[in-house]
């Protein structure tokens, strides 16, 4: 039997190698764990696109058609739950607006309710700024007025022009329609900044502008004609769809003859085309060189991969999945 120091030396050795042997269970729990956190979004200097996307940071600027605002704005912010490093801030310059800030290099993406005209992409082209085109959803562009107005059931395009239209005359409703009240017709439009504006003087009033008198209010923010329209009991107004449903118990939307009858705007007329000739395409441009920039390219990603979704909750209507398959093609192109 061991007995004195010998025994101690044997308890002592025992105890060390105990504590050897827990010390490297510990550490190996911590690698492994250390391991899973590496592919779960850690900072890693290579990996997967989705690891690398985990760690985006940076500042993206958009501006532009205030149509469009609401989709972008709800993309950038699904976005940021994601990606809380990069902040995206969207203004409502109006399309217009946008495209002069985006040809100047200020902007990585504009936010815009028309194609850009050739006189825009001429400035880009002159600033060395090469951009893709993407389509994002449709849109249907809807006039609206008082919610108490009980004369009018529908607007055919004809009429109006005879609202709208600088070549018209007309001051008050009996002016637009026998029988309806000789009351001051007070209308409320978009700027001429915005796209919403250069579709409407192209799909109804032909290019012949839009009237500019004291009978008319003009804003960038739509906000602002949905309080004009709410707060005048002969007023008229037009802007997107979405903006319409937003304030439904507000406003009263009127429907459209455009020549095969009298259709209201809803996700179904806008998607199949019915509701003629105010349905229309809604799209983002962005610039190829930004696209470069980790962050940029995560977000356009990112946000065509998803707008489908979002476009019905945000008053849209999505445009077909293979559509869609098409836009993302042209980000990676």
């Amino acid at each position: 039997m061991l007995k004195g120091k010998g025994l101690q030396s044997i308890l002592m050795l025992f105890m060390v190698m105990t504590l050897v042997f827990v010390a490297a269970c510990g550490n190996g729990e911590k690698n492994t764990a250390n391991d899973k956190n590496s592919g779960a979004g850690g900072n890693v200097s290579s990996g997967t696109n989705e690891e690398v996307a985990a760690n985006l940071s940076g500042e993206i600027k958009v501006d532009g058609s205030s149509t469009v605002f609401p989709l972008t704005e709800a993309a950038a912010e699904e976005f940021g739950k994601e990606n809380k490093d990069v902040r995206v801030s969207v203004g409502t310059s109006g399309t217009g607006g946008g495209f002069k800030q985006f040809c100047a290099g200020e902007i990585a993406i504009s936010n815009a309710s028309r194609h850009i005209k050739d006189e825009e992409a001429a400035k880009c082209k002159e600033a060395g700024i090469e951009f893709t085109e993407l389509s994002v959803a449709y849109d249907g562009l809807s006039i609206v007025i008082h919610k108490d107005n009980d004369f009018i059931d529908h607007l055919t395009v004809e009429e109006l022009n005879k609202i709208f239209s600088s070549e018209s005359t007309a001051k008050t409703w009996a002016d637009i329609r026998a029988g309806w009240p000789a009351e001051e017709i007070k209308m409320f439009s978009p700027g001429a900044d915005s796209g919403t504006y250069d579709y409407f003087n192209e799909a109804i009033l032909d290019k012949k502008g839009i009237r500019n008198d004291s009978a008319i209010s003009f804003s960038e923010d739509d906000n602002t004609l949905v309080q004009g329209v709410a707060g005048n009991k002969f007023g008229i107004g037009y802007f997107g769809f979405a903006y319409y449903e937003e304030n439904a118990d507000k406003l009263k939307v009127v429907p459209v003859d455009g020549g095969s009858g009298a259709i209201e705007p809803t996700l179904d007329s806008i998607k199949d085309g019915s509701y003629a000739p105010l349905s229309r395409p809604l799209f983002i441009y962005v610039s190829k060189k930004e696209l470069d920039r980790a962050e940029v390219k995560g977000f356009v990603k990112y946000y065509i991969e998803n707008i489908g979704d979002m476009a019905k909750e945000v008053g849209y209507v999505p445009m077909p999945d293979e559509k869609y398959t098409e836009e993302a093609a042209k980000i990676e192109a």
